[in-house]
């Protein structure tokens, strides 16, 4: 039979084993802080069991004290800024998948913007990039939940769902005169870190679509296939990280050292303890030739994609063509912690190289040139426009400096456009209405030209 006395003294007894789990995380958290700080940490500690004591004693129904302690722990983080977060065993399970570029959901890297959920970035060929969610939407419902009281995690669970399962979600953009619903089908979301494409005339093309464990070495293939298919260097690079919300720090670190010559600075970070303060600097090895390279930014570029613009920008290695990126210059450290659940805390922020920070700023490209939609049906009316050598009697071409090779090459590319020309591939098809990449393009062919410009007697 139970008795009060004895029901009171395990509520009791289970009380102390929450107040040793939190004495334990604050005192080893704060070491450092003054006889005084503990004191006050201590009477905040009572406070808070002072109110689950109430809640446990007199809330409606019984409450979970698991529950309890996530929740509090959660609005702690979610108290400090929009990156720092608590992951129940679930959803650190989950991060670790992410991190290797397969989960399921609609799509779309989220944070929190002057208190409203927003969205870094679409990730490509998913169910929020077809259908057409942007960087910088707001996200105001997700189904019937509003989102203004849910964290980053709930907002994440509530998408993620099974392949083949519907979601609703209410978006409110600049354009938009009213929120405007986007229902949305869950996938197997399965990243591709990086593709390429080889131009005509030698010139490379590479998208970097989010940091993954393998995005290093799948960089080194692409340079690799495109330099095998150019038999030879490549001339120019765009190096394209338009949306790409970041990923792990020594993955971007890793991708700048591609370029960025044998000890310069990369990248350095700032934070209270010693373990945060670290400097990392390019490494001997094999390093890409001098060749000319754009890079693409937006802002839907965040984090470790900025980490590496910055260090391109700063060691001039590259011209950085686009809008402004999106501004997250923190760094979150992920603790796992002793019940399989985790802790994504900020314990840092970066630095370029010259010491900008770029939290809450961004990377200022030094070319601005705005995404503009261009018409699909530009090379067929391009092609209706009527030219000397289509009128006639018109006079042939007396090219004295064409030899006898060309015209005969000249006489192919003729009998190639009158027949069916190869169906391109998907990638390369969204290039060529892609206005940001060809005025990249454009830029890079330039900049050969002029340096070849006086040469010649």
């Amino acid at each position: 039979m139970r008795t009060p006395g004895s029901k009171k003294t395990r509520l009791i007894a289970g009380f102390a084993v929450v107040v040793a789990f939190l004495s334990v995380f604050i005192v080893s958290s704060q070491r450092h802080s003054s006889a005084e700080a503990k004191g006050s940490d201590y009477e905040s500690i009572e406070l808070f069991t002072d109110v689950m004591s109430i809640i446990k004693k007199s809330y409606v129904e019984e409450v979970d004290t698991k529950k309890l302690v996530y929740g509090a722990i959660n609005g702690m983080l979610s108290s400090l800024d929009p990156h720092s977060s608590f992951m129940s065993p679930d959803s650190y399970k989950e991060m670790k998948v992410d991190t290797k570029g397969a989960f399921g959901g609609l799509g779309i890297e989220i944070s929190i913007k002057e208190g409203v959920l927003t969205v870094i970035s679409p990730i490509e060929d998913t169910p929020a990039f077809k259908a057409g969610i942007k960087a910088g939407d707001m996200i105001l419902k997700i189904d019937d939940k509003f989102t203004k009281d849910l964290n980053i995690n709930d907002a994440v669970k509530r998408m993620r769902g099974l392949k083949g399962s519907k979601v609703v979600l209410t978006i409110m953009r600049e354009s938009f005169e009213k929120p405007k619903e986007f229902p949305l089908i869950r996938d197997i979301i399965q990243v591709k870190s990086v593709r390429f494409h080889l131009m005509d005339g030698g010139y490379g093309y590479v998208r970097i679509a989010q940091f993954q464990e393998k995005t290093d070495e799948d960089l080194a293939k692409a340079l690799k296939a495109m330099k095998e298919e150019s038999k030879g260097e490549l001339k120019g690079l765009v190096l394209d990280m338009r949306n790409d919300p970041g990923g792990l720090l020594d993955q971007a670190v890793k991708v700048a050292d591609h370029f960025v010559p044998e000890g310069q600075l990369i990248v350095y970070t700032e934070g209270r303890e010693k373990d945060s303060k670290m400097q990392f600097t390019a490494k001997k090895g094999n390093k890409e030739p001098g060749y000319p390279i754009i890079v693409l930014i937006n802002g839907g570029s965040a984090s470790a994609s900025e980490i590496v613009a910055g260090a391109m920008q700063d060691h001039k290695r590259a011209i950085i063509l686009g809008t402004q990126s999106f501004g997250k210059g923190s760094v979150q450290t992920i603790i796992p912690l002793s019940d399989d659940s985790g802790l994504r805390l900020t314990t840092a922020r970066y630095y370029t190289p010259k010491g900008r920070s770029i939290q809450a700023k961004g990377i200022t490209p030094d070319i601005v040139v705005e995404a503009v939609e261009l018409p699909k049906t530009t090379a067929k009316k391009d092609s209706m426009h009527l030219r000397e050598k289509d009128l006639e009697n018109h006079f042939e071409s007396d090219d004295k400096s064409k030899t006898e090779d060309s015209k005969k090459e000249d006489k192919k590319i003729e009998k190639k456009d009158d027949k069916t020309e190869k169906t391109p591939s998907k990638l390369e098809d969204l290039l060529k209405n892609d206005y940001q990449v060809l005025r990249a393009f454009d830029l890079i062919k330039g900049w050969e030209l002029i340096k070849t410009m006086g040469h010649e007697k």
